[in-house]
This record gives structure tokens, C-alpha cells and sequence, in this order.
């Protein structure tokens, strides 16, 4: 598997594949891969989508009205990885499309377009069995989500069956950016560390240069999602690459941002 943070502060970032198109989604992940990202994640189109904010409903829409497909998100993984061979990708959505597309079929799929994991935002741990089964079968990383309200159980089994790294959420409710951190993000990340050694991601809400410094204070990524897809709504496909590489950039270190 491709997925590594040896870079600090290591970055993921999340793109609603085929918004704007999905040519514009390639270039967008190859500018943000060039510009730090350590790695992609490629948001799987779906007209449901309930845990996300207003920013990737509306890009979800964007992308559904357009007929992308899920065979058109692990066409385009593969493409990335071609361009970009070191590059971590995981996919990212919800359990329908990929029930509807074949759970087996799916795993072979995904393993087939160099896709280094998934992560399924409405499937909990403890019903995963048959999913975690079929990615292990075709050694791909099983991504699970983490909530400050998670019991010590749920965190226990979300540790064991996760591979590649695990997906800490920073607060409770949908996706969206936020002014500040909530204090839930460093305890949350503490008490995952007690049961694995895998690196552990923070995500919803990150916006902002002084979160990422915060974060890489407890954590070994970032994951920064509706900030980006709100800059890609606001650009032109044509802009988009260059505009996610210069905020991306600002991020990481801010004194390399361009004023704005």
C-alpha cells in the first residue's frame, strides 16, 4: 500500500470525483498530489449523501447530475495512479453504489485501478464483516471512521479491523468547515493510540494553516475536504489545479501562500 506520512504535516485530501468533470478531477488530484498531498481521496458520486454538509451535497449533485458513475471514479484511480505511481488513493463513499455494484466485483475493481483502500462513511465496524473479508481479499486498506462519541469497544474494533490508517473525526455531525478545533480531537486520537500503531487522520472542519499545525501536534495527518471542494466550486475548471495547489501549499507551510 501506497499510504505514508512520512512527510510532515501529512496531508489527505478529499475530491468528489467529477466535479467539475472528470477531467477536471485528474488534474486537480495531480496538482494537489504535486503540491504535498500524501493522499487522494476520490469521493464516490451518490444522491444521498447524509453525513456530508452543503459543500459536498452540492458537489455530489454537480457530479450525479452529470453521470458519473462508480465505474467512472475507479476509471479515473487508475488513471491517477498511472500518473502519480506513489501516490496514496483511497475511495470514499457511501455502501449503496457499491452494493449495487457488487461487493466482490468491487473489491477486484478497486484492487485492479491501484486503489491503496476504501472507506465506506455509513458502514459501521461491527456490521463490515463480509466487506472487511472481500478487501482483505484483495489486500486493500479498510478505512474506518472514529467519532469523539464512539465507545471504548467501538474504538477497539474500529483499531483491529482498520488498515492504512484511521480516519479520526474531529467533531460530531456533517461534514463543513469550521473556525476552530473542537477539544474532542486530541482526546479522541489518545484514546485510539491505546489499541494500534497505524497512523492516525483528522478530519471535518479542517480549513485552515494554524489547524494543520494543531493537528500535527496529537495527529499524523490532516484531512481536508469541503474547503477544497468549496475552492473548486468557486474556480474555473481551468483554474481549479493551480488554485488547490496554492491553498494546499498555504497549509502546509503558510508563509508559502500567495495573498489573497
Amino acid at each position: 500500500m501506497a499510504i505514508s506520512f512520512t512527510s510532515k504535516p501529512g496531508l489527505v485530501v478529499y475530491l468528489t470525483a467529477g466535479d467539475p468533470s472528470i477531467a477536471a478531477t485528474r488534474a486537480i488530484a495531480i496538482a494537489a498530489i504535486d503540491a504535498g498531498t500524501a493522499v487522494i481521496e476520490l469521493g464516490i458520486p451518490f444522491s444521498d449523501p447524509l453525513a456530508d454538509g452543503p459543500v459536498i451535497q452540492r458537489a455530489m449533485d454537480r457530479a450525479v447530475h452529470h453521470g458519473v458513475t462508480l465505474a467512472d471514479v475507479l476509471a479515473l484511480a487508475k488513471d491517477i495512479r498511472a500518473a502519480r505511481p506513489n501516490a496514496g488513493i483511497i475511495l470514499f463513499g457511501y455502501l449503496n453504489p457499491i452494493l449495487r455494484y457488487g461487493l466482490t466485483k468491487f473489491a477486484g475493481a478497486a484492487s485492479a485501478a491501484g486503489a491503496d483502500g476504501v472507506l465506506v462513511t455509513d458502514l459501521i465496524v461491527e456490521e463490515a464483516a463480509d466487506y472487511i473479508a472481500e478487501m482483505r481479499r484483495v489486500n486493500l486498506a479498510t478505512v474506518f471512521l472514529a467519532a469523539p462519541t464512539s465507545p471504548d469497544a467501538r474504538l477497539k474494533a474500529i483499531a483491529e479491523n482498520s488498515r492504512g490508517f484511521i480516519y479520526a473525526i474531529s467533531r460530531t455531525g456533517i461534514t463543513g468547515t469550521q473556525q476552530s478545533l473542537s477539544n474532542d480531537a486530541a482526546s479522541l486520537v489518545a484514546r485510539i493510540r491505546q489499541w494500534t500503531k497505524l497512523p492516525i487522520a483528522v478530519g471535518f472542519g479542517i480549513s485552515k494553516p494554524e489547524h494543520i499545525a494543531e493537528i500535527t501536534e496529537f495527529a499524523d495527518a490532516a484531512v481536508v475536504g469541503s474547503a477544497i471542494v468549496e475552492l473548486i466550486e468557486r474556480s474555473t475548471p481551468e483554474a481549479a489545479p493551480a488554485a488547490v495547489a496554492r491553498f494546499i501549499e498555504g497549509l502546509r507551510s503558510p508563509s508559502a501562500a500567495p495573498a489573497r
